[in-house]
């Protein structure tokens, strides 16, 4: 199963302090689900370090990564926000919004030198960040036999390890139903491996795909 189809995104807020030629550049990152949410998020940093000259920022939100903007906030052009947000491109991630805070320690770094100086700070923020992945998984069910119901597990367990699916409790009662959930793209070949378990007997329910998350390891 492809796990990084979708764009991932960050556990929990990230802080990364750099300095480059006398100045200092105080990157964070932080989870939002929603550009109203990045620009409480925007607000929060200027005013907690209002002494900062430049607040530059850039947010990708949304489950394709569909809602993205950048801002320089008084740097040159382009030397600030869009590198920002070129990193959260080549990172693959949404729903974050980053803020570099700058203090000019005045020595004047050019425009490639800003360019570096952002992009890398958003860089090294996201490198100390806990990775959340969102996962499409299908939900498969099948009620099965109390006899049969050890074999079928065994094996469905060793399937699912082989696959990167998920394989859910068993509810017990007149017979045993049993649930897995599988990317998409695999639900033919679960199909066909339980069929080939129970010779066919047992019928499998696919219901909804939906969207999980998953703490990187």
């Amino acid at each position: 199963m492809t796990t990084h189809a979708l764009p991932s995104t960050i556990a929990a807020p990230v802080e990364h302090r750099s300095v480059v030629k006398k100045s200092v550049f105080l990157a964070n990152a932080v989870p939002v689900a929603s550009v109203e949410a990045a620009d409480d998020v925007v607000a929060s940093i200027r005013k907690r370090h209002w002494d900062a000259r430049h607040h530059c920022t850039a947010l990708v939100v949304g489950m394709a990564a569909d809602r993205q903007r950048s801002s320089d906030d008084g740097e040159p052009a382009g030397t600030a926000g869009t590198p920002m947000l070129e990193v959260l491109r080549h990172r693959h991630v949404t729903d974050v919004v980053v803020v570099v805070s700058r203090w000019f320690g005045g020595v004047k770094l050019g425009a490639g030198g800003l360019v570096r100086a952002y992009g890398s700070a958003v860089s090294a923020a996201l490198d100390e960040a806990v990775w959340v992945d969102r996962v499409p998984l299908t939900p498969l069910s099948m009620e099965v036999h109390q006899a049969d119901a050890g074999r079928v597990l065994a094996s469905l367990h060793a399937w699912v390890d082989r696959h990167d699916a998920v394989l859910d409790e068993p509810r017990y009662g007149s017979a045993v139903t049993l649930g897995v959930r599988v990317g998409p793209g695999l639900v033919e070949a679960a199909r066909a491996e339980i069929a080939e378990l129970t010779s066919g007997a047992v019928e499998v329910v696919a219901g909804e795909t939906v969207i999980v998350n998953r703490r990187r390891s």
